[in-house]
Order: C-alpha cells, then sequence, then structure tokens
C-alpha cells in the first residue's frame, strides 16, 4: 500500500502547487463557501497586525479566532523566521500530516472490525455472511480514504484559501485517532482543544465515553457505580484541560476579551455574510425581537440530536462519532466546505453499507450540481445583478437537503445492517413466505 499512498501524495501536492502559482489564488481566498469570518487568512493576517501594534486583535469586530490561533501564527512568524514563499511551499502540503492521522484511524478502525469479525462470525446467521467484508476488502480503506480527503475538491479549496478550518480538522482527527487507541487522557485534552476552538465539538464527548468504556469492559449500565466513576474521570480531565486552555488564553491576551469575540460570535451569529449554511438568510430576514427565540432553536440543533443518537448507537460508538461530526458541519452557525470534507473522508469505512442506501447516486448528483451552482448564482446575484439572494439561499438550501439525506441513508443502512446481522437477511413471516422489513 506504500506505492499507491506516496503516488496519491505526489499528485494531491503538485495539484496545490499549481493552484498556488495560479491566478485562481485571490479568487479562491474569497469564495464565502471555502472561507468564513471564523477562518479567513486575511482576518488572521488583521489580528496578527494589530498584536504587533499592541493593540488587543479582538478590540474590533474583524478577528475571531482563539487566542492560541493568534499566538500561535506569531510564534511562527516572529521566531522561526518563516518567510511568506517558505510558507508558499509548506501550505500545499500541509494536509498531509492531516491526511496521515485519518488514515490512521482507519487503520486502527479496520484492525478493531476484523477483531470483532473474528470474535462474532459464528454468531452471525449463515445467510448474512455476504454482508461480512472480507480482510482483503478491508485492506484497502485505508487508502480510499486518504484519496477521498487528499482528492476530495473542497479540501483542496480550503487549503489554497489557507483557511485555518484544517488546523479544526486536525486537531479533531488527533482526538479520534486517541479515542481510538484508547489513550483516555490524550483523548479528553484533545477533545477540549476542539471545544476550545468552535464549542460544538462537545457533542463528541458522548461517543468518545462510550468507545474507551466499552474498550476497558465496563459495561453501559447505568445501575453500575464503574459507570458512572468513568463517566466521572473522562469529564474531570475533559474539563480539567479545557479550564487549563482557557486559562492559558487569558494569561497570554491579559483579558477575557475573547470569550464574546469568539464563543458570543459562534453563538449570536452577528455576521450575517453569506455562506453555506442555514442561519444567515434566515436572520436577515427575521424580526429583531424575534431573533433570540429562534437563535436558541437554530443552535439547539447540534446538541439536542446527542442524546438520541447517543442512545440508539451506544453499541456503535465509531458510527456515532461519524454521526454527530457529519450533524455538526451541517448545523453549525458558520460553515465551510472543509468541514464537508472531513466527514466524507470517513465514507469509505461505512462501503459495506452501500448495498442498503437508497438515495446514494440522487444526493451524490444534487451536491455536484450545487457545489457548480454556487459561484454562478453568486455571481447573478453580486456582480450582474439579474438574480438575488433568494437564488443563492435555495442552493444553501438544496445542499444542505443534500447532506441530510446523505447522513440519514447512511443511518438507515447502518441500522438495517445490524437488523440483518441478528436476525438473518432473508427474513420469513410463520407462513414461510417472503417478509419486508420496515424501520421506522
Amino acid at each position: 500500500m506504500a506505492a499507491p499512498l506516496t503516488l496519491l501524495l505526489i499528485v494531491a501536492v503538485s495539484i496545490r502547487l499549481f493552484l498556488f502559482r495560479s491566478s485562481l489564488v485571490g479568487l479562491i481566498a474569497e469564495r464565502v463557501e471555502v472561507v468564513s469570518p471564523l477562518n479567513a487568512w486575511k482576518r488572521v493576517i488583521e489580528g496578527l497586525a494589530l498584536l504587533d501594534l499592541g493593540v488587543s486583535p479582538y478590540s474590533g469586530d474583524v478577528f475571531h479566532e482563539t487566542p492560541l490561533i493568534i499566538y500561535l501564527f506569531h510564534f511562527v512568524v516572529d521566531y522561526a523566521e518563516i518567510t511568506f514563499m517558505v510558507s508558499k511551499m509548506i501550505l500545499p502540503i500541509r494536509d498531509v500530516p492531516e491526511n496521515g492521522l485519518i488514515t490512521n484511524i482507519n487503520l486502527y478502525v479496520v484492525q478493531l472490525k476484523k477483531q470483532r469479525l473474528e470474535l462474532e462470525a459464528d454468531r452471525y446467521p449463515m445467510d448474512c455472511l455476504e454482508l461480512v467484508r472480507s480482510p482483503k476488502q478491508m485492506y484497502y480503506i485505508p487508502l480510499k480514504v486518504a484519496m477521498f480527503y487528499l482528492l476530495n475538491p473542497f479540501t483542496i479549496l480550503s487549503c489554497v484559501a489557507k483557511s485555518t478550518c484544517g488546523l479544526n480538522n486536525a486537531v479533531l482527527a488527533l482526538f479520534f485517532l486517541f479515542t481510538i487507541k484508547k489513550n483516555t487522557l490524550l483523548s479528553a485534552i484533545f477533545l477540549a482543544l476542539a471545544t476550545y476552538q468552535s464549542i460544538y465539538p462537545i457533542t463528541l464527548c458522548a461517543p468518545a465515553m462510550l468507545y474507551v468504556m466499552q474498550r476497558q469492559y465496563i459495561p453501559v449500565n447505568y445501575r453500575w457505580a464503574s459507570f458512572w466513576w468513568f463517566v466521572a474521570q473522562y469529564l474531570f480531565m475533559y474539563l480539567g484541560s479545557l479550564s487549563v486552555i482557557v486559562f492559558l488564553s487569558f494569561f497570554l491576551l491579559g483579558s477575557w476579551d475573547y470569550v464574546p469575540s469568539v464563543y458570543g460570535f459562534i453563538l449570536s451569529v452577528p455576521d450575517l455574510t453569506p455562506n453555506i449554511g442555514l442561519f444567515w438568510y434566515f436572520f436577515a430576514e427575521m424580526f429583531e425581537h424575534f431573533r433570540l427565540f429562534f437563535l436558541c432553536v437554530f443552535q439547539i440543533n447540534i446538541f439536542f440530536y446527542t442524546i438520541p443518537l447517543s442512545i440508539k448507537l451506544k453499541d456503535q460508538p465509531v458510527f456515532l462519532m461519524f454521526m454527530q461530526l457529519a450533524v455538526i458541519s451541517i448545523f453549525k452557525s458558520y460553515p465551510t466546505v472543509g468541514d464537508l470534507a472531513l466527514y466524507l473522508a470517513f465514507l469509505p469505512v461505512w462501503s459495506h453499507l452501500h448495498r442498503f442506501l437508497r438515495n446514494i447516486f440522487l444526493v451524490t448528483c444534487v451536491l455536484i450540481a450545487c457545489s457548480a451552482l454556487f459561484p454562478v448564482l453568486w455571481h447573478l446575484w453580486i456582480y450582474a445583478g439579474s438574480a438575488n439572494s433568494n437564488f443563492y439561499y435555495a442552493i444553501t438550501l438544496l445542499f444542505n437537503v443534500a447532506q441530510i439525506l446523505l447522513v440519514s441513508d447512511y443511518f438507515y443502512a447502518f441500522l438495517r445492517r445490524e437488523h440483518h446481522l441478528t436476525y438473518g437477511l432473508y427474513l420469513k413471516k410463520k407462513d414461510g413466505s417472503e417478509a419486508t422489513l420496515v424501520l421506522k
């Protein structure tokens, strides 16, 4: 697998180098689908300029990244003496370490699935053995994941635009990796870092605890003291790490100005610049006295689905992580295509569900069509003046509906496969006739 992966890395880096040297860099960096007020590189540059002048980067309404991000870039610029030309050489390969993390995650997932199949193969009905993947089929999954991530146009565009979304994805990838490796402390630390950066990853706490708990043979039973003891331990490490990071930010900045500028900005959504999310158009048309109510309704979506999904998928925490990551990408207040690229990279892990997917062709076509129409309708609205915001938001809605259909289709396929593995692939009624499976 080393040779194909090396070739893939060479192709991916070459594409990014070509785009960095083309005239498209400026255009891509301005696309509202690729960057947002939270992760645009030009806003980071503005924050660095203010910091150099001795002014708080949060004194205006431009910079909304966390203090650790701005001080990280400030350290790199001041002490590592990396010039602009060197940074241009490094940025095209920025996705390579992140891809390595995601590939390692899937290598561990593949190994765990093999172990599970070896342990449970004798429990499955004979007629559903065709649903179980062979080791040869699972061998190429990490390579497919690398291909899905490195050659994904959304990942390439985010890299060329120098969006800081890549850093968020890298932290999430490290969290997934250490969770899969059952390293409880590092899992909690990187989850705290992810939460510190964008709040929403707090919903990944439930699948992380479920996964590590089950690998330590602690039963998911609310009546057992060992269950609550482990929950208390993980939450202590998670909240302790988050507290240290928050107070470290205060120590570096010397004030709490970043709290309303970062977290208040994410939750209150004051900047209604168009993006691929669901918030901007709705709140641009909203009466001010209804704003707080609907803001709470919109924001609660990400957190609300955690409880029912955790109850339904408590025995499958890896799939629960995938579902939660997709929900965050769809319903966050300032999404970009870089967020979408992260959970799409994990789709090859669930390739065994393809036979049960119902809308995959339609959803794929819709996602491709919407991606192509985003710049077209933006041009008609902003430059040509022959369209209005309704056209652009219609494509945004369709794009998000397609994502919801994609995620719900994988959820249906996963539940159906689990049902067949329990009761057999070819279900029969009591009279011997063929039965139809209906999942509600």
